[in-house]
């Protein structure tokens, strides 16, 4: 078992099944108490999630009058860790010789870890390798051997490694060479009383079963296997007892057995799949069409795709509660938190004239995103802000984003919301920004709905899974829809429906920047789970292995949606060009903002100069800047309204924007794109689009202690205008 310390935990925290429902609707609450007390559960409705005293403030709409319970705590443990589980093995017969096998690429060397484990009546069978290399033990009754073969395995090359073992003779075999060039290491032992697993008990890939899977491996493994007899040498696949070929179902989380007994099986915790294998010719690079070059599996230690924690209770909300984002806020004597959610309006109706559709896909990518910025001066303002007090820097337990590395080095493409998500929380800081309040996605967008609050504008909220469930007919109630700061990952489901609407009339306000930028799948068998591959330039946080670039839930490519002939500027007229630090600048007004065609966007503001102050680094156009080209799809006719100054110096260009250092694919010189433009155009089928090109517009709707100023008087007009009929 392991010797580590489990990270830590929060005193009280929780998630939901799903992040929305409708009147009506149940919602599953799971929560996990640390020391098992008893904990309160109250209803608020989300206001503001800015703690910033120089901003609108932590403000909740307290419904415990409607909702306040008192339940029985229990903690439920976080099981991290990505295996493979076979509820029984090949039968055979427990005094005959068997081998074990597979095809292993450590990502890690560093730790022990187990490859392959079998159990059955008493006796136990483990392949693994750490430090000093492959390794191995096998436990009877009255009996075990252990035995380790000295040489360090290399990282990230495949080996071959099995185990032979004939109770017959007690002599028991340890393999482990390169396949490619290298020496072959053995180690052997002679076991008195030797006995094995005669089968019909679990197997695991990838992690050991003591109490509960443990030593969880780091890395790929490829065709595990087991054969009859005691093998010299790495075993043929021919006439194993069990061989599960990976290659089949990538798709999916079953696993199958190819051998005579059909032991088959299910991952657990979603590891990677579509991985380059250890035969790969490279003469195919989608693993659809030559899924033999793709029969590995990466596992990770510290995967986690789902808490599988027990209900608690379930939450019904409320009859009459209107469309909004909700909390319920969970407290113990040791602590709080929060667990928000979205309630949609009726199906029927009635509904608002303008839908705010929350970035949940967004969310939950950068969910736990782990930037390593939670220093000393980051934990006093939370301190002073009365903010919310965790970071994901300090509390791995829940898993990371897919801006993270796995512990091996590798790039994490899958995210799931069946875990408890610190990011997503009101009061969650994400800088220490010297301007502004330093926040991202959730707590950032809430500058809008406190907007629309202090506007008196009615809306409903949609999300991006609703959206991508229900298609057009999760917009077509509306005549406006409103994104958030930060609307980047998409699936062609939520593209289409977008496009549709606006091309039948529909009204669309993109309020962000580096919007609509990354291709992600989904699995109706896995609706709580998010994939992205980074393949193929774009702005990242790791790239995706060559070879690497389809995904596993739907087999289409990865990566940005510039590749799939789908850019930004083609539904919303601009498209990521630029990015810097967390700080902003300011727009200046064009000409064409002066065309009495468009006065009524700039009624009632006499400024040229439009966002030189903000709650999110300072200023409405920063951190990353969209732009207009119409090369790239923006629609004929789409007018510019003003463009950023004055870009700060730590901006640069986006990869994809460059053929050289000095040459871009417009042909515009490289310091030329970082801007941000706000654009409006009509659509053919009678629509409207209003863009804002920047991710840091909406934290300057707030001005010297109110939501007033040209930001918010630009967006007023806009959002009344698109909210009348006709």
């Amino acid at each position: 078992m392991s010797t580590h310390a489990p990270p830590p935990e929060l005193p009280i925290t929780g998630y939901l099944d799903r992040m929305s429902c409708r009147p009506g609707g149940g919602l599953a609450v799971k929560v996990s108490v640390r020391d098992a007390s008893s904990y309160r559960v109250r209803l608020q409705r989300l206001i503001s999630g800015d703690p910033n005293p120089a901003g609108p403030g932590l403000r909740f709409e307290d419904l415990s009058a409607l909702y306040d319970q008192t339940h029985p705590g229990r903690r439920q443990p976080v099981r991290r860790g990505s295996y493979a589980r076979v509820p029984a093995g090949p039968p055979r017969d427990g005094a005959a010789a068997c081998t074990w096998s597979a095809l292993i690429a450590p990502g890690r060397i560093d730790r022990e870890q187990a490859v392959l484990w079998e159990s059955g009546e008493g006796c136990t069978v483990t392949i693994g390798h750490g430090p000093q290399g492959a390794s191995a033990r096998l436990t009877w009754p009255g009996g075990a051997v252990a035995l380790q073969a000295d040489r360090a395995l290399a990282r990230q090359r495949f080996h071959r490694i099995w185990l032979a073992a004939d109770p017959g003779s007690g002599r028991v075999l340890l393999g482990v060479e390169p396949l490619e060039q290298g020496h072959r290491t053995t180690a052997t032992a002679v076991a008195s009383g030797l006995r094995l697993p005669s089968g019909g008990g679990p197997v695991l890939v990838a992690a050991a079963d003591a109490e509960g899977p443990d030593l969880h491996f780091s890395g790929k493994i490829e065709r595990p296997a087991i054969h009859a007899g005691a093998h010299e040498t790495f075993p043929d696949a021919r006439g194993a007892l069990a061989l599960w070929d990976f290659a089949i179902g990538i798709e999916g989380t079953a696993i199958t057995d190819t051998g005579p007994h059909g032991c088959h099986g299910q991952v657990v915790n979603l590891p990677t799949r579509g991985m380059v294998g250890a035969f790969w010719s490279g003469r195919e690079v989608c693993w659809r069409h030559a899924p033999a070059d793709y029969a590995a599996i990466g596992f990770h230690a510290d995967d986690l795709n789902d808490c599988g924690w027990e209900t608690d209770f379930t939450f019904t909300p409320p009859a009459g509660l209107r469309s909004g984002c909700y909390l319920l806020h969970l407290s113990c004597e040791a602590g709080e938190d929060w667990i928000p959610f979205y309630l949609l309006p009726p199906r029927e109706g009635p509904h608002a004239a303008i839908v705010f559709l929350a970035s949940t896909f967004t969310y939950i990518a950068y969910a736990n995103h782990a930037r390593g910025n939670a220093d000393a001066a980051y934990k006093q303002r939370v301190q002073d802000w009365g903010a919310y007090r965790h970071n994901a820097d300090d509390t791995p337990l829940y898993g990371r984003s897919t801006y993270n590395l796995h512990d091996d080095g590798s790039g994490i493409s899958l995210s799931s919301r069946l875990r408890p998500i610190l990011t997503m929380r009101p009061g969650y800081l994400t800088f220490n920004d010297a301007r502004g309040s330093g926040l991202r996605h959730f707590p950032a967008d809430t500058h809008l709905l406190a907007w629309l609050e202090d506007k008196g504008i009615a809306y409903d909220v949609v999300t991006d899974e609703d959206l991508d469930d229900e298609g057009l007919a999760a917009l077509r109630p509306y005549r406006a829809v409103l994104t958030g700061s930060h609307p980047e990952y998409h699936t062609p489901r939520m593209l289409d429906a977008l496009e549709s609407y606006t091309h039948q009339g529909g009204r669309l306000c993109y309020l962000g920047g580096n919007g609509f930028y990354w291709r992600i799948a989904r699995s109706p068998a896995l609706p709580h789970t998010i994939e992205v591959r980074r393949a193929e330039g774009g702005i990242r946080a790791w790239a995706a292995e060559p070879g690497e670039y389809f995904n596993q839930l739907d087999g289409a490519l990865g990566g940005l949606w510039r590749r799939s002939r789908r850019p930004p500027q083609r539904l919303v007229g601009v498209g990521f060009s630029g990015q810097g630090l967390f700080e902003g600048t300011y727009y200046r007004r064009l000409p064409a903002s002066h065309d009495p065609a468009h006065a009524w966007i700039f009624e009632g503001i006499e400024e040229e100069v439009i966002g030189d102050y903000g709650l999110s680094g300072g200023g409405a156009a920063g951190f990353e800047f969209d732009r207009a080209d119409p090369a790239l799809g923006t629609p004929e006719g789409t007018v510019i309204l003003a463009r950023s100054e004055n870009p700060p110096r730590s901006v640069t260009v986006v990869p994809e924007e460059l053929l050289s250092h000095v040459s871009t694919l417009s042909g515009e010189r490289p310091d030329a794109l970082k801007r941000a433009e706000i654009v409006y155009f009509r659509t053919p089928g009678d629509g409207e689009v209003f863009s804002t090109g920047s991710i840091t517009f909406c934290g300057s709707l707030w001005r010297d202690g109110a939501f007033q100023g040209p930001v918010s008087r630009l967006l007023e007009n806009v959002v009344r205008r698109f909210a009348r009929p006709g």
